[in-house]
């Protein structure tokens, strides 16, 4: 069920136009959101990372809008969608489940996939079980193996905060956790961080827009937010156009990764790296936008 977002009264210069779509999730238990810029155009759909949600990608949407048809899911437990009261379905299996539910929804029968860190997880999970379905991937600071280190320091961070009192709060301690990976951000900057990835609530306090059992996945001698061995699953994806896109200072995905993610795969990949930017740029720099029209214009295939 989609309707017209407050948007539809924006003035010229305002971010393009998005419709709220709503759908049951691949279990049928809960309801969840996702946004739709609609268009003509072929259709992408966005994942977004562990903790965060479809406004993740209001950078990216505003550059590719009227191009493309863009479809930017909240995985559950994320901003608008229904929180999951079995905290073990929070992994990267169940939500793919629910991107095929989504997209079937839609009666989509081939879209490109574009997904940050946990999302592009799922997109190499979602090419490799229909890989005629999936026109091409944009796989953002990920790949089949996840750095311990990486892990180590998003554990530190994700689960259970006291609110905060202002957005202004918020945004300081978003830029105390992300500041040495996201150079250049000024105080406006991180205020939209803030914005983009909490959400006020009816007493005005300020959270992390997302369920605090997500981190559960992260805890324990078996983690579920990275599915293990990946490797198979990418060289199922041989044939499917991909760009790679990395940060400079990332500790989730390394050179020898990506170095043997070219070797194994047969088909057109590229990858290019954001500088001044760790684990995961937002797609709205300016390398990573050129490289993304470059890809999806197919002169990079």
């Amino acid at each position: 069920m989609s309707k017209n977002s407050p948007q539809a009264d924006r003035k010229q210069g305002d971010p393009p136009v998005y419709q709220d779509h709503f759908y049951r999730s691949g279990d049928a238990r809960l309801t969840l959101y996702a946004r739709i810029y609609e268009s003509d155009g072929p259709p992408l759909l966005l994942m977004h990372g562990l903790t965060r949600n479809s406004a993740d990608f209001e950078g990216l949407a505003a550059h590719l809008a009227g191009k493309y048809r863009l479809i930017i899911a909240d995985q559950r437990g994320r901003g608008r969608s229904d929180y999951d009261p079995e905290p073990e379905n929070y992994t990267p299996a169940t939500y793919v489940e629910d991107m095929i539910a989504l997209i079937n929804g839609l009666q989509l029968d081939r879209l490109g996939l574009i997904g940050t860190s946990m999302g592009g997880l799922m997109a190499m999970m979602m090419a490799a079980s229909e890989p005629k379905r999936f026109s091409s991937l944009i796989l953002n600071d990920i790949g089949p193996v996840v750095e311990q280190k990486g892990l180590d320091r998003i554990q530190s961070y994700v689960g259970a905060l006291e609110p905060f009192d202002s957005w202004q709060q918020a945004a300081d301690h978003c830029r105390k956790v992300h500041g040495d990976v996201m150079a250049g951000y000024n105080e406006r900057d991180w205020l939209d961080f803030a914005r983009r990835t909490c959400q006020e609530l009816s007493d005005g306090r300020i959270k992390f827009a997302y369920d605090p059992a997500i981190s559960e996945g992260l805890s324990g001698s078996e983690q579920t937010v990275v599915p293990p061995d990946l490797w198979p699953v990418w060289d199922q994806l041989a044939t499917i156009p991909t760009l790679v896109i990395h940060g400079a200072l990332s500790d989730i995905i390394s050179p020898a990764t990506i170095a043997e993610m070219q070797r194994r795969h047969s088909g057109a990949i590229s990858a290019v790296e954001v500088a001044d930017r760790g684990h995961a740029p937002m797609l709205d720099e300016p390398a990573a936008l050129s490289a993304i029209d470059h890809f999806l214009s197919g002169a990079g295939r």
